[in-house]
């Protein structure tokens, strides 16, 4: 197979847009099981974040006949400069959609079933009311385990409680960088304090539910802060960690301030289980809910 870079646009001389190293190029794999959750998904009308936020393990995993699906439209109301979801005005939401995610789910045979979204600051729940038909409807109909990756709901706060009422095993949100470049990466909407308080407050409401966030490196980040910042998760009891390389997905976006080298990547996985993580995903191809199925069988090994 060819080997590929995971960002297409050229990048020879313009200093938003750092030349790739040799680490992050891969085999693009394809064949039968991708083609299969392509027409899957796109006979259910289904929207992916593999898809959206061009994810550079797409064809790993839709080979693999697996997705994450991203529910309430295409279209989010954050303008976050790190993601390439689009921006503008929202639609209506589906009421038949939580049906055709598990439909999906069914098809693909998942055992574990990711759904995330677009955040919804436009509707009176941000979308919470919507997350819960999803994961009942999915469990319903697949009996799968069920991984949550949500919005902040800050600006309904009391939306979250509902999410957690239909008990995903694991509840998911991104803390994505370190305070100091919160309001750069995530935009003035949102509030590093306040990502801590959701994953504790999801503990504090039902104390089985997996808690779970990643980091995007290679923005600006020193090795203290990501160690701070890992701290300040483990302090709120966050049981799983995701840490990534962000990748520029235009010119428009945030440029990459370093491209982290793999065996960094190694390290911080180590020192992070050393913080009592128990279950770490670190490499530079790592994202949200990347091998999210292993994550839950390491944990459960642990026990």
């Amino acid at each position: 197979m060819d080997l590929l870079p995971v960002v297409s646009s050229a990048v020879e001389d313009k200093p938003s847009r750092k030349r790739l190293p040799h680490w992050l190029r891969r085999e693009i794999p394809s064949g039968f099981g991708y083609h299969a959750t392509a027409n899957i998904i796109d006979e259910l009308g289904l929207e992916t974040v593999c898809e959206s936020a061009k994810c550079p393990n797409r064809s790993e995993c839709w080979s693999s006949r697996t997705a994450t699906f991203m529910v309430m439209g295409d279209v989010c109301t954050r303008p976050c400069g790190f993601c390439s979801v689009n921006k503008g005005r929202t639609q209506p939401l589906e009421e038949d959609e939580p049906h055709r995610v598990a439909q999906a789910a069914a098809r693909l045979g998942l055992a574990h079933v990711v759904i995330t979204s677009v955040s919804r600051d436009d509707l009176p729940d941000g979308g919470a009311e919507h997350f819960y038909r999803c994961v009942l409807e999915t469990r319903r109909v697949t009996g799968a385990s069920v991984e949550v990756l949500t919005p902040d709901f800050i600006h309904c706060k009391p939306a979250l409680k509902r999410v957690v009422e239909a008990a995903p095993e694991v509840f998911n949100h991104n803390t994505e960088t370190v305070p100091r470049l919160y309001k750069t990466v995530r935009g003035r909407k949102s509030d590093y304090r306040w990502t801590l308080e959701l994953l504790d407050r999801v503990k504090r409401i039902d104390p089985q539910i997996k808690t779970k966030s990643g980091l995007m490196l290679g923005l600006g980040e020193t090795h203290q802060e990501i160690m701070d910042t890992l701290a300040d998760l483990r302090d709120i009891r966050c049981d799983f960690l995701t840490l990534g390389q962000y990748l520029q997905p235009t010119a428009e976006h945030l440029p990459v301030n370093r491209y982290v080298h793999p065996d960094e990547f190694t390290l911080l996985g180590h020192q992070a289980r050393s913080l009592g993580f128990s279950a770490v995903a670190s490499g530079p191809f790592v994202r949200s809910s990347y091998h999210a199925r292993e994550m839950v069988v390491e944990a459960r090994a642990e026990l």
